[in-house]
């Protein structure tokens, strides 16, 4: 990991930009702390960009921040400066044709579209950890926000040291994602927008109801795609203080 910006938000939080490879990235921290701080893997949504992202990330990030936890965020496989995922364009191509005829998109196309970027992005998110762990002010306590449920769903199902996931619904997902969430034990908290245009209620509520986690909660609003409300964010933010924070395991383990 090579740091190449610094500057400090007016909340005192520190963002360090900073390549990996040729992967670039972000890495926001809150103010000094007494002890190393959880951190929250914040995912995006695939073919966007980090820049035009920006905004979004980092609100999010000051959020994370206020309790007390570090973030970082990585550029997807495809997206801003990277080079494109090959067959990406022509099968998202596919599958805008099949929502725009209000058809169901095939299995095929689905696959064409997310397994080779969930392929390429898991390695490149693990290998992010690894360096984020290696830095003394963060803590071994992680958490994974939102992005591409396909690759949150893997991380969850592959990656021990993640302790609790907060993911996006509504996306079209693989059989194989269906699969693998079978193997996802950790605490779940998904949030789905109802009346997401252009994504699919039905696969949201059968990849809930495959995720093989004992502690999941389904936290549904009315509205669409970019209507998720404020308190929605406040939610799932309370689930990971309940997770991440440094009581967290003291309180599960306290009697009733």
């Amino acid at each position: 990991m090579h740091f190449t910006s610094e500057r400090r938000l007016d909340e005192g939080i520190l963002e360090r930009g900073f390549t990996l490879g040729d992967i670039p990235g972000i890495l926001w921290t809150p103010p000094s702390a007494s002890a190393p701080v959880p951190v929250i893997l914040m995912g995006q949504p695939g073919g966007i960009g980090m820049q035009r992202m920006y905004p979004r990330l980092a609100a999010r990030a000051r959020s994370c921040a206020a309790q007390g936890f570090a973030a970082v965020s990585i550029e997807l496989p495809g997206a801003g400066d990277r080079p494109p995922v090959p067959g990406a364009e022509e099968a998202r191509a596919d599958l805008g044709r099949a929502i725009a005829a209000g058809e169901r998109p095939g299995e095929d196309v689905v696959d064409r579209l997310i397994l080779p970027l969930v392929e390429k992005a898991v390695p490149e998110w693990q290998t992010t950890l690894d360096e984020v762990l290696a830095l003394p002010e963060i803590g071994d306590r992680v958490g994974i926000s939102g992005g591409v449920i396909a690759i949150g769903t893997r991380l969850a199902a592959i990656e021990s040291r993640i302790a609790a996931a907060g993911l996006f619904a509504g996306s079209y997902v693989p059989r194989r994602t269906m699969e693998e969430a079978r193997q996802v034990t950790i605490p779940l908290h998904v949030l789905l927008q109802w009346d997401d245009e252009g994504n699919d209620r039905q696969t949201a509520l059968d990849l809930f109801d495959a995720f093989g986690s004992t502690e999941k909660t389904l936290y549904a609003n009315m509205g669409g795609h970019t209507g998720v409300p404020r308190f929605a964010g406040e939610d799932a933010a309370r689930f990971f203080a309940r997770h991440l924070s440094p009581s967290a395991g003291a309180a599960r383990e306290r009697p009733l």
